[in-house]
């Protein structure tokens, strides 16, 4: 993290979208065409955002300019800008110390955005975290409605989705808000613009809020929007007058497990006065520095810091967690934390982005819809390739293990209809030739090209973050979370000396789902929970299953039980579960 107001910054790299410039001044036609290559390169690095440092030599050093050079430079910068379609935003300056008496020197931070062209802006997701009654839902209500809540919870309203939420005013489910801003940094949501549409085709950056629940029994929920949508950002919203209490910490600690960059707010700082909301502050900074997330907190209180965060979280492998204070009621510092989405910047360049578009195409199902005359609709992430209408794809595995050919009729993105979708964007997508029952989160719509394969049985190496007892051993029955797919799952074999697993040990662990195949890819982070027991990993092996192999092997084992206690087609039986429980129960009293 470096800060434009010191004297020296780091030398430039040659890869990312921050480029310096000491001078720009009547460059010839060639230079003008040089630069301009070189404008377009930082771009497409930070997709469609790029940050000139004006006034800093290629080492880092802030020599400055004079208020003539800065001038000039700038007209320079703007007709650069203006031949690749992008805007320029000053984000701050800075004078700096010149070594000639009396004069004036001084350093810009400048934000070029490409103005959007056929709906290909720049999506951020950002998944929301924190305790119940924190102040999540009322705090996104604000940000996507431009309209301060009442004190009353009036602008969460827009975003619960089901009756229970308004009566009790909890979120139980996943809902998505989005947050536009234009090429000159200007907000865009539902004050001025009535339909998400209209916010997407104005915008040259959306930021995609997903809203999780927050009270313990809706823990699963929250695990698989964390794992399914593929978030760019975490933020942990904490109360001021409660600090860190609930789930706060298990949120936290979820999102460093996926190792998702976060971010930290405390809400509700009119309710409590500033050396209780103070405290919060402190709590929040002792739990991100302490030793299980060794993360450096930065309070943001200016607008200078604003930028220096964004700065400070560019890249991969950054500890830097922004913590902002702020009130949905009154508004305070709320200005600072819309500043800070506009100039947040990708994980991801756009290299990696063109890497996986060259791939084939694999959507994970993440929810499914059956809307009137249109029919089967799938909502998800594309992980690889590209996505057009009229592509012809197969969707899988079902309970059989096979998968079904289908094809794309129309795509929308944040609502809007769109042509194309590309890897690492959220779309939903229209399907015919399959009914909605046929479909089931966790499900995978990819190329016939790639033929899938799917599992019933895989191996992992897992590291036990909690268990309640002295070991885990085989038998044990537990939710899995793989990206979409989320199944009960048995340990079948724990390959250690004492066929068990301790809390924080490691092994390489066999599980074997309970209900039905699912498709896997290898290296992918896997969480598992049951109650109080805990565990995080990376999937290593997959075992292939055939199509009709787990059926014959019920069907044969249905022949040797009486008519009472059949069970359907690929799904384990009470005799069975019964038979997993008992041979947990005798590893247990081992």
């Amino acid at each position: 993290m470096h800060d434009l107001s010191n004297d020296n910054l780091p030398p430039e790299e040659e890869e990312g979208n921050v480029e310096y410039k000491l001078k720009l001044i009547n460059p010839t036609d060639s230079r003008l065409e040089h630069l301009v290559t070189q404008m377009k390169w930082r771009l497409q690095e930070g997709q469609g955002e790029a940050i000139y440092k004006i006034g800093v030599e290629d080492n880092g050093v802030c020599a400055g300019l004079t208020d003539q050079e800065l001038n000039s430079t700038m007209g320079t910068l703007k007709s650069m800008a203006e031949k690749l379609g992008a805007d320029l935003t000053v984000l701050r300056e800075r004078e700096v110390d010149s070594l000639v008496l009396g004069e004036r020197k001084r350093v810009s931070e400048v934000l070029v955005r490409r103005v959007p062209d056929d709906q290909q802006f720049l999506d951020l997701r950002v998944s929301v975290l924190g305790n119940a009654d924190a102040g999540k839902s009322t705090l996104l209500g604000v940000l996507t409605q431009g309209q301060l809540d009442n004190g009353r919870g009036q602008a969460r309203l827009n975003l619960f989705r089901h009756l229970h939420e308004i009566q009790t005013g909890r979120t139980s489910c996943i809902s998505h808000e989005i947050l536009g801003f234009d090429s000159k940094g200007n907000v865009l949501n539902y004050s001025e613009l009535q339909t998400s549409e209209s916010i997407c085709s104005a915008a040259s950056k959306i930021i995609t809020f997903i809203d999780l629940a927050g009270h313990h029994k809706y823990l699963r929920t929250t695990i698989f929007g964390l794992t399914s949508h593929h978030p760019d950002f975490a933020m942990l919203v904490v109360a001021a007058n409660r600090g860190v209490a609930g789930t706060t910490r298990e949120h936290l600690g979820l999102a460093m497990a996926l190792g998702v960059p976060t971010i930290a707010v405390v809400t509700k700082i009119d309710l409590c006065p500033e050396a209780v909301s103070d405290r919060a502050c402190r709590q929040l900074e002792k739990l991100l520095s302490g030793a299980g997330c060794g993360r450096i907190p930065f309070r943001v209180r200016s607008e200078d810091d604003v930028y220096t965060a964004a700065a400070g979280m560019g890249g991969e492998g950054s500890k830097i967690v922004p913590l902002f204070k702020v009130s949905s009621l009154s508004g305070a510092n709320l200005s600072l934390l819309t500043k800070f989405f506009n100039v947040l910047s990708p994980q991801k360049n756009q290299r990696e982005q063109e890497k996986l578009m060259q791939e084939l195409p694999q959507f994970q199902v993440d929810e499914v819809f059956s809307v009137p005359e249109v029919g089967a609709v799938v909502g998800g992430t594309l992980s690889h390739g590209v996505i057009t209408e009229q592509n012809n794809l197969i969707i899988g595995p079902n309970t059989e293990g096979r998968y079904l050919p289908v094809t794309v009729t129309t795509i929308q993105r944040n609502r809007a209809p769109c042509r194309v979708v590309r890897a690492g964007q959220a779309a939903s997508l229209s399907l015919i030739n399959i009914d909605k029952d046929d479909i089931r989160k966790g499900m995978v719509l990819v190329s016939p090209e790639l033929k899938p394969s799917c599992c019933i049985q895989f191996e992992a190496t897992v590291f036990l973050l909690y268990h309640p007892t002295s070991a885990l051993c085989p038998g044990f029955q537990t939710t899995v979370h793989v990206g979409s797919v989320r199944q009960t799952a048995v340990v079948e074999k724990i390959h250690n000396d004492t066929e068990s697993l301790n809390q924080n040990e490691q092994s390489v662990v066999t599980f074997r789902f309970v209900c039905y195949p699912e498709h896997l890819r290898l290296s992918s982070t896997l969480l598992f929970r049951e109650r109080t027991t805990k565990g995080i990993g990376q999937i290593t092996k997959v075992f292939p299953f055939t199509p009709g192999e787990r059926i014959q092997k019920r069907q044969r084992k249905h022949s040797q039980r009486s008519p009472s206690s059949s069970s359907p087609p690929g799904y384990a039986s009470s005799d069975e579960l019964m038979s997993v429980s008992s041979s947990k129960r005798q590893h247990v009293e081992r």
